[in-house]
């Protein structure tokens, strides 16, 4: 007996559209189901832009999840594209009608997205590295993370995801790509093919990272990680005023001269009236091949040091978050695309970034079951 267009439909409603996280009953992405009498069933699905990079993984689930149904003999899927209009009313639905402005979501009343600003005082502290660890631990424990990559002239995220999908456009919404379940956008995925430099001044930093938080669809995220650039620049002044709620996370290295400028970093919250959730020691020390005791290859005590300064300065407790212990595989995964937290979560640098990884997220709220100002606005 074929099967009847309610169980196919609820067959359809199980497939997931892999940039926007949604049924694709929801999304107005079926055209059509059509069962013939010896249980062929034919589907027509609607991609949202024409050369959709996902086309083959809709297609993939489309086929498994309708092939599942009892008494389906066979499908065959039809793929369209989605007309101006129907890109303009899933628009509305995602976002809501908000007219011309573009608002940053996680500044709107009822937000309860957590948003962490990852600083350094200066490069090669492996800011970036632990940017991507905590996100892909967090991610691994079922919260729903994304990572902006606002170090705009030293964008090096896409690579350590392994995030190689370029976003996709929906009308003025972008579609981050998704690596590892982590939501991700750089600027480095619109450069054309090449390492080509970002010449960029002042205003158009502040631009572009407007964009990033306001143009991005998002979602329902717990958290939001920023890796930021170096220093104290424009990047740094404009995150205080586009999302003056997001928390400092300060990363340096034992080393005495790397705390100084780490603590300068971090100094910048007395001004934005920020507040800086903690400080990360990363490459704390060596451990012996042979005998496993640490070996303080880069100095020792300069996270806490930085950590009592900025207690000092603000008046309010700054605490030390971890220390993570020099590891080559973390450098190695970094240019595999493979955070380590995944690919070897029992080492002991693993293992640290994952305790601090759990300690930030018990401190936030989870968004399950509750909606923000971009949540759907019919069904």
């Amino acid at each position: 007996m074929a099967p009847t267009q309610e169980l196919v439909t609820a067959a359809l409603a199980t497939v997931i559209d892999p940039e926007i996280r949604r049924p694709i009953t929801d999304l107005g992405m079926v055209k059509s189901v059509d069962i013939a009498p010896d249980g062929a069933v034919r589907v027509g699905v609607y991609l949202t832009v024409a050369g959709c990079p996902m086309k083959d993984t809709i297609r993939r689930d489309v086929v498994n999840a309708v092939s599942k149904v009892e008494g389906v003999a066979g499908v065959e899927l039809e793929l369209d594209v989605m007309s101006t209009e129907q890109r303009k009313e899933l628009q509305t639905k995602l976002r809501g009608n908000k007219g011309p402005e573009k608002e940053i979501p996680f500044n709107q009343p009822g937000s309860l997205t957590r948003v962490f600003a990852v600083a350094s005082g200066k490069g090669g502290v492996g800011k970036s590295s632990v940017t991507v660890n905590l996100a892909a631990s967090m991610a691994a424990s079922g919260l729903k993370v994304g990572i902006v990559d606002a170090d705009i002239y030293g964008h090096s995220i896409p690579r350590m995801l392994g995030a190689a999908e370029r976003p996709t456009k929906v009308e003025d919404m972008i579609m981050p790509p998704m690596a590892h379940d982590i939501k991700v956008i750089s600027v480095g995925m619109f450069k054309p093919e090449g390492n080509t430099p970002v010449v960029w001044r002042g205003p158009m930093l502040d631009r572009a990272l407007h964009q990033f938080l306001a143009d991005v669809y998002w979602g329902d995220l717990d958290v939001l990680l920023l890796d930021l650039p170096p220093g104290t620049g424009d990047i740094a002044i404009s995150v205080a005023q586009r999302l003056p709620g997001a928390e400092i996370l300060v990363v340096t290295t034992p080393q005495q001269a790397a705390a100084e400028v780490a603590e300068r970093a971090g100094s910048i919250a007395a001004s934005t009236h920020q507040q800086i959730a903690g400080v990360i020691e990363n490459m704390s020390w060596l451990p012996c091949p042979h005998c496993d005791e640490r070996i303080p290859v880069f100095g020792e005590g300069g996270g806490q040091n930085v950590a009592d300064a900025l207690t000092r300065t603000l008046g309010a407790r700054v605490p030390l978050l971890g220390q993570v212990p020099l590891d080559m595989r973390l450098r190695e995964g970094g240019d595999e695309g493979k955070p380590l937290v995944l690919t070897d979560p029992d080492s002991p640098a693993a293992t640290e970034l994952r305790s601090i990884a759990d300690a930030l997220s018990k401190r936030a709220n989870s968004l399950k079951g509750m909606q923000l100002g971009i949540s759907p606005t019919a069904r």
